[in-house]
């Protein structure tokens, strides 16, 4: 097994402690320095007491850089696993004195911990010893789910790779890899009981997701020369993860129902409504093999994870081909089932049984609480909040990771700056700035919030490098929110700590992101604008969408310019619609310029106005036009632009009608965060 090697080589001589406060992350909930160091010399000794001497801690602790050897009572570090000295099941405590170094745990999971809390504080020096900082260490993360989603379904990655990432998860205390196996994009998972899944459904003649989402989305046989694509073996998968059990990280499998199964479609097409390929996303419900074939590869699934929890998706569902399908119908009306939300439910319902029987238990994303939840099952809140919320009032556990703060597949820098990606702006601080205090949940239900995770979906990501430089660092924060307690979360000591992670990172063979140069937030959004229109009443003709909707009707007029993301709600966004507002100035104003700028973001459907008209009145009722400006910017266009729409002349208004066309693409968004009068 690979192990981490640790810290800069170009810092030999330098001890790697800041020069204030600890390295670690995630943030310990109790840390005290104390005067002094202790030395770790190669070839120095360990030793293992209580439980600790019957699991693989041994064998753990001498793969480590220090090049510790085992001895039978004594040495440089000693390591205690007594079920009476730590309360938490994977809390610990290190001692560091300048005599020796001490770790207790209830569990090898929280001796474990406290490992690679002693790697994050060792600073190598030039004579290949090893400098640790005296200090007591008390520490127990605050919830039992710690997890990373990494989608491999859209562009796939190589069982090394995954191998690598788990050994960084480890590092930073992550206890679960979510692994998205399948999705449209491809069948990631050997089954042997259904073999056109990887001999064809695996495959595809583009070698980017993005290359195939454009063109027909079809998919080929592995031995078609243009192949691209890929799959883990049973084989793969087995020492995936067992290299995550020796690491104590659990894998979850996600297997996707009913929704985003396409390709299963195209390999097994019998199993849709339409009954042939490349017409339906999702299976068949009314169809009894159906779920003859998803019994069928969740018992292979079940036998490659060990896993208490099987994650079926159940996400995005279109669910349109149900109502005229006549099977469909068939089973709605046989089951007393009301509406296509039901026949969903009933489908996981059923899918859940067949796991309970089995000793599994069911994880899905919070669609599945369409049309009631089933008895047992765990949600996965990505819609923000309220779904997993919704589901501990229910009496369900509930994991969190809503895409405003968990999604890492969104730009974490000025997007100007960054690779092509699905569009937003996430960086380091606003995932960091994910909390998860619910006071409103009574001591029960907190206990049913089950922790975190964060995801990255690779659409746009089609490399190993790119994947880890989405990841690194903004999983760290989510690493933080995770284990550390929040009186013990502070963004700018974090970022202190992470630029010292990135750099062993960087050392070990990762490519994260540069936080050092990051240049951060939209520069007009920093400061409030003054403008002759703040604070004054807008009439909107036309609604906001509820989703999108920044501050309400002051929205428009209170000084606040957008940034990067149309998510920051300062822009307000306007769904298949124009945008068709009056401001009132409250009184006859000489106006100079009036100008509304708008983004456009293609991947998400975010568009320019095709044109902008802009009026002006004295009375509300009589308007001249004072101009018309067109767009001249491309829908093909792939980066993220803004364009202000402006009048500039003289002339004396009191009220300013400005009407913003939408281009007229089905599913398209205007967003507009401010009318700036001057």
């Amino acid at each position: 097994m690979k192990r981490l090697a640790l810290l800069l080589a170009a810092l030999l001589t330098a001890a790697l402690l800041p020069a204030s406060g600890h390295p670690v992350i995630p943030a310990p909930a109790s840390f005290t320095e104390q005067p002094g160091e202790y030395r770790l010399t190669s070839g120095a000794t360990f030793s293992l007491t209580g439980a600790a001497r019957e699991g693989e801690l041994a064998q753990y602790i001498a793969s480590l850089p220090f090049a510790l050897k085992e001895a039978p009572r004594g040495g440089a570090l000693t390591l205690r696993i007594d079920p009476r000295r730590v309360a938490a099941e994977e809390g610990y405590t290190l001692e560091v004195t300048p005599r020796r170094i001490n770790v207790e745990a209830r569990s090898e999971a929280g001796a474990f911990y406290a490992l690679q809390t002693l790697l994050q504080l060792a600073g190598k020096q030039t004579d290949g010893s090893w400098r640790i900082p005296c200090c007591r260490v008390e520490d127990a993360p605050r919830f039992p789910y710690r997890g990373i989603m990494l989608d491999v379904s859209r562009n796939f990655q190589s069982k090394e790779f995954v191998l690598k990432q788990l050994d960084a998860m480890a590092h930073f205390k992550f206890n679960r890899l979510h692994f998205h196996l399948t999705d449209g994009a491809g069948w990631r998972l050997e089954i042997k009981r259904y073999p056109r899944l990887t001999e064809f459904a695996a495959w595809r003649p583009y070698r980017t997701w993005l290359d195939w989402w454009s063109a027909d989305r079809h998919y080929c046989e592995a031995s078609d020369p243009q192949a691209h694509g890929g799959f883990y073996t049973q084989e793969d998968i087995r020492e995936i993860v067992e290299h995550a059990r020796r690491l104590h990280i659990t894998v979850i499998p996600e297997i996707e129902m009913p929704g985003h199964s396409e390709e299963v479609l195209a390999a097994y097409p019998e199993l849709s409504c339409a009954g042939k390929p490349y017409v339906n996303s999702e299976f068949c419900p009314g169809n009894e093999q159906t779920f003859e074939f998803l019994e069928g590869v969740l018992t292979e699934v079940m036998e490659l994870f060990p896993s208490e929890y099987i994650h079926i998706g159940g996400d995005e569902a279109g669910k349109g081909a149900w109502k005229s399908c006549p099977k469909c119908q068939a089973r709605m009306k046989a089951e007393g089932i009301a509406d296509v939300d039901g026949l969903q439910s009933y489908l996981v319902h059923r899918i859940e049984r067949f796991l309970n029987d089995h000793g599994r238990r069911l994880l899905g994303w919070d669609e599945i609480l369409d049309g009631g939840l089933a008895p047992n099952a765990t949600v996965m809140s990505w819609r923000g909040a309220e779904g997993g919320l919704k589901a501990i009032r229910a009496g369900h556990d509930a994991i969190m990771t809503p895409g405003e703060y968990c999604y890492l597949d969104y730009a974490q820098d000025a997007p100007f700056t960054q690779p092509l990606s699905i569009g937003g702006y996430t960086p380091l601080r606003k995932v960091y700035s994910f909390e998860m205090s619910f006071p409103e949940l009574t001591p029960e239900e907190q206990a049913r919030l089950l922790g975190v995770q964060a995801n990255l979906w690779t659409e746009y990501i089609p490399t190993p490098e790119h994947v880890e430089y989405m990841l690194y660092p903004r999983v760290l924060a989510i690493a933080e929110a995770g284990w550390s307690l929040p009186e013990r979360r502070d963004y700018d000591d974090f970022r202190r700590r992470a630029l010292g992670a990135i750099e062993w990172l960087r050392e070990e063979g990762y490519n994260p992101f540069d936080l050092e140069h990051e240049y951060g937030e939209r520069p007009e959004s920093l400061e409030p604008k003054e403008h002759l229109a703040r604070g004054k009443r807008v009439e909107y003709r036309t609604p906001w969408h509820e989703k999108y909707a920044a501050a309400g009707e002051t929205t428009l007029t209170d000084g606040m310019i957008g940034g990067w993301t149309y998510g920051d709600r300062r822009w307000q966004g306007f769904l298949n619609s124009d945008v068709d507002v009056t401001v009132d100035l409250e009184e006859p104003t000489e106006v100079h310029y009036v100008g509304l700028t708008f983004m456009q973001s293609k991947g998400p459907y975010v568009w320019v106005p095709s044109e902008v008209e802009i009026y002006a009145s004295q009375d509300g009722e009589h308007f001249e036009r004072l101009t018309t400006v067109r767009n001249d910017i491309s829908t093909e266009c792939p980066d993220l632009l803004f364009k202000t729409f402006a009048y500039t002349g003289r002339t004396s208004a009191r009220y300013l009608r400005c009407v913003a066309r939408s281009n007229g693409t089905p599913g398209g968004w205007l967003f507009l965060d401010e009318i700036v009068v001057l």
